[in-house]
């Protein structure tokens, strides 16, 4: 009932930072969880060995934690638009909401027999009077001069033992004063809220229930600060992160073995592609010969498009992008959503004829269909049964337009045909698939490659139905990766360095040999 009480902004940022982690308004886990879970050093059996561990003292690690979840808690404000502070809801049933229920219980219980005793005792009450002063005093402005000298004056609790202590304590006189001037400082959406607290007679539940309002009136204070700094923030957020990823590097040097491990993936990926492409070029050499003609932002960017292929449930996320891991699972589930919903509309143009691609908002009911029956499904559904039922949905649709503009409909044969070839897009080989995977990879890596222009590249063939959906998905992929490279391009830098450098020793090595 009385969480810590920052009494400036300065303390309200500091209380954000240290102790509202737990309940960010975030899909996945917290922060601060999300980075222990996968922090450096948690996957040691799969990680390349650097330097051996140092000892770490306590206090070092809790300097370091707290680091990290500043610069996450930074992140988080800069990159959500939506982000919100939003009191933490215990689990039903859990052991400590029914410790919690116990003790507040036990607590209000108490005031209730102080305050029926014969004559009351008020020794709870004028501590509770004391701590909702307090939190009045916290939501005033420097300017709030006439504000603060009434609080002061009427919450004087001197003056109120002494009322007590004479038997003179009007304390629903008090109670009526704290409310209005609740109804005073709090926000509009709350004003609800303060009109209930007129409604209630009894003392106890009274009480109960301002602290219950003022405790909704901190957290509206505490996303008003940080709306307020969301501005400067932005302008300083990169220089910040990358100023406290360094301070965290510097005690855990190992911190970018993950990442090293990574962009390496990444540069051997392109110099096989290369070779492919180039094949003279990398004869008798391999990898290496395509390695040695990389550009460093061409291997961030193929790392960056390997990150919506990752494996997130036996594979740790790269130590930079860690912050970001819940943002890039989702765009690459809307990128899955969005290849079957490409290669189901491609599949269904092919057999029902061209009929079908000019009829207005017969794409747009496909796509619904489909986003309807894949919603939610994420990682763990059989992709088989859905796409079986979304089969027999694409053939009742295709047959009822077809029907409503004067079309033949699909035969018995031809809607067997077409269910079939649906359900075949579950296989990650099939050929209509892999085209279509292929060609929304191309566009994502073009418009990397082209960022820094103001329009989008050209949508590849076959995708034109799905073209607004990709084209907002990739608005949204490409600013996340613009920040990321922002802040830890330096890093990035280095770490391409070493591995391009190795990559062009080892071709001159062959060369002499």
């Amino acid at each position: 009932q009385n969480p810590d009480k920052p009494h400036s902004s300065e303390g309200k940022l500091s209380g954000l930072e240290d102790g509202q982690e737990e309940s960010l308004d975030n899909p996945d886990q917290s922060i601060r969880k999300r980075i222990r879970q996968s922090a450096p050093g948690s996957h040691t059996d799969d990680t390349p060995k650097s330097s051996p561990p140092r000892p770490v003292s306590v206090e070092e690690l809790m300097e370091t934690a707290k680091g990290v979840t500043n610069m996450a808690l930074a992140h988080e404000i800069v990159v959500n638009g939506d982000f919100q502070i939003k009191p933490a809801e215990l689990p039903e049933h859990s052991l400590e909401k029914k410790v919690r229920d116990i003790v507040h219980k036990a607590f209000w219980d108490c005031l209730e027999a102080q305050l029926k005793e014969d004559p009351p005792t008020y020794d709870h009450a004028i501590k509770l009077l004391g701590e909702i002063k307090e939190n009045l005093l916290s939501f005033l402005l420097p300017g709030h001069t006439r504000l603060r000298s009434q609080i002061t004056e009427v919450l004087d609790l001197d003056l109120i033992k002494q009322e007590a202590e004479n038997g003179a304590l009007d304390i629903s006189k008090l109670v009526e004063f704290v409310i209005g001037m609740m109804g005073t400082l709090c926000a509009p959406a709350r004003d609800e809220e303060i009109k209930k607290l007129k409604d209630i007679n009894e003392i106890v539940p009274l009480f109960r229930a301002i602290f219950s309002v003022l405790d909704l009136m901190k957290m509206d204070m505490a996303n008003f600060a940080v709306s307020s700094i969301r501005p400067k923030l932005m302008q300083q957020s990169a220089e910040y992160e990358r100023k406290k990823f360094q301070e965290f590097l510097e005690k855990q040097p190992n911190s970018l073995d993950l990442v090293t491990r990574w962009l390496q993936e990444a540069a051997d990926d392109l110099a096989k592609l290369r070779c492919r492409a180039l094949p003279l070029r990398c004869s008798g050499d391999g990898a290496a010969g395509g390695a040695a003609a990389l550009c460093p932002t061409a291997v961030q960017n193929q790392a960056y498009l390997k990150l919506l292929k990752w494996d997130h449930v036996n594979r740790p996320f790269p130590e930079t992008v860690l912050m970001d891991q819940s943002r890039f699972q989702e765009i690459q589930l809307e990128l899955e959503q969005l290849l079957l919903t490409g290669t189901v509309l491609l599949v269904t143009f092919s057999a029902a004829g061209s009929a079908l691609v000019d009829m207005p908002g017969f794409a747009e009911k496909i796509k619904t269909v489909v986003k309807v029956l894949l919603a939610g499904k994420q990682y763990s559904f059989n992709l088989q049964e859905s796409l079986a039922t979304i089969g027999e949905k694409v053939c009742a649709e295709v047959n009822s337009c077809l029907s409503r503009h004067g079309f033949t409909p699909l035969s018995a044969e031809r809607e067997t045909g077409l269910k079939g070839q649906i359900q075949a897009v579950a296989d990650p080989d099939n050929t209509i698939r892999r085209l279509i995977d292929s060609r929304i990879e191309k566009f994502l890596e073009n418009y990397l490659a082209s960022s820094h222009q103001r329009s989008l590249p050209a949508v590849p063939g076959g995708l034109g139905p799905v073209q607004r959906e990709l084209e907002e998905v990739a608005v949204k992929y490409v600013r996340l990766v613009n920040y990321n490279k922002m802040v830890f391009s330096p890093f990035y830098d280095a770490v391409l360095g070493k591995i391009l450098a190795e990559g062009e020793s080892q071709l001159v090595g062959k060369s002499e040999e």
